[in-house]
């Protein structure tokens, strides 16, 4: 992941990816970095937080959950966690 400058960025990997901070054409490379930085820490359960808006995120999202060969399942996370904001995926090694 880079920023702007073309920098690495360290973004902290506990589960929980965050896209608000990049763009649709970013989503599905971000996406998958973070399926394979999640499995080399054995965190086999993560959240992805996409937001609702018009579901351009979310969409991409689903698709690259929907492609990726270590992803058992996902589903829109229930309760006050995010609803139809966040994706919930099971992974497997």
């Amino acid at each position: 992941m880079t920023d702007h400058d073309n920098q690495p960025i360290e973004y902290p990997i506990d589960g929980t990816l965050d896209l608000h901070q990049f763009s649709p054409s970013e989503t599905k490379e971000v996406v998958c970095e973070f399926i394979g930085e999640c499995l080399s820490r054995n965190i086999l359960t993560i959240r992805i937080v996409h937001g609702k808006g018009v579901g351009v995120q979310r969409r991409i999202v689903h698709s690259a959950l929907e492609k990726h060969p270590n992803v058992i399942s996902f589903r829109h996370e229930s309760g006050s966690g995010g609803g139809w904001g966040a994706t919930i995926a099971d992974l497997r090694k």
